[in-house]
């Protein structure tokens, strides 16, 4: 299982890129579940991350924007997957048209991974039909970090189911959604290809800045001593 840690700045993505992230991903937690960043920001992190580390996959937002404003998720699409990103995430909720959207997104010029928003509710006919479209990757994640984590809205077996479904469909599957320490037995159990942090790598809330070692002590966890290695390289 591989790590990806969101991050909001230059100085957060080369943090997480020493402390042992497989994945960085780029967004801003303070604008909401899937806050995007500005497009100038995403091109300095983007550069900063392939002089520093080219070899890691770097993955951004579009940011919170509703199903029925299609233009709108083409245009920032568009604009976010200009900026050398290696996957353009965008959220998917529980709505009639979601499945228009993903047909629009899977005809787009960039690599999408849909991120489906557990807490407005999990469609599984919406994941099946995203999981045909062929997708690089599909992730559930929640919109309110505050109300609990994905497995305070999603049971283990309809998570299992998720994760199930997406390999499936040929494309790799990631968890995320207020993900903490504590929740490592349970996402080694599920064993997705990638699971997101945020929260959990912070000194306080989402909101507050990364913390080396707290990267770095979840890393050990989730890796055990392979990540040590890491670490320690």
């Amino acid at each position: 299982m591989k790590l990806l840690v969101s991050v909001r700045s230059v100085e957060e993505a080369l943090l997480a890129a020493d402390g042992g992230a497989d994945f960085i991903d780029l967004k801003e937690p303070g604008a909401g579940a899937l806050g995007g960043l500005p497009v100038a920001t995403i091109r300095e992190i983007v550069a900063a991350l392939r002089r520093h580390r080219s070899d890691l996959a770097v993955s951004a937002t579009i940011g919170d924007v509703p199903m029925h404003e299609t233009r709108r998720i083409a245009a920032c699409v568009d604009a976010v997957g200009a900026c050398g990103v290696d996957y353009v995430k965008v959220g998917i909720e529980r709505d009639p048209l979601a499945l228009e959207v993903l047909d629009a997104l899977a005809a787009s010029d960039w690599p999408i991974v849909p991120v489906f928003i557990a807490d407005r509710g999990l469609d599984m006919a919406h994941v099946a039909h995203a999981c045909a479209l062929g997708f690089p990757g599909v992730m559930a994640d929640t919109f309110d970090k505050r109300a609990g984590s994905l497995f305070d809205v999603l049971s283990m077996e309809a998570l299992r189911d998720f994760v199930k479904a997406v390999r499936k469909g040929g494309s790799i599957a990631g968890l995320a959604g207020a993900l903490r320490a504590m929740h490592a037995p349970l996402l080694h159990t599920l064993d997705p290809d990638f699971a997101g942090f945020r929260t959990a790598v912070c000194v306080g809330d989402r909101s507050t800045a990364l913390d080396s070692q707290r990267l770095r002590a979840l890393c050990v966890l989730m890796r055990g001593h392979s990540a040590a290695a890491l670490v320690h390289a």
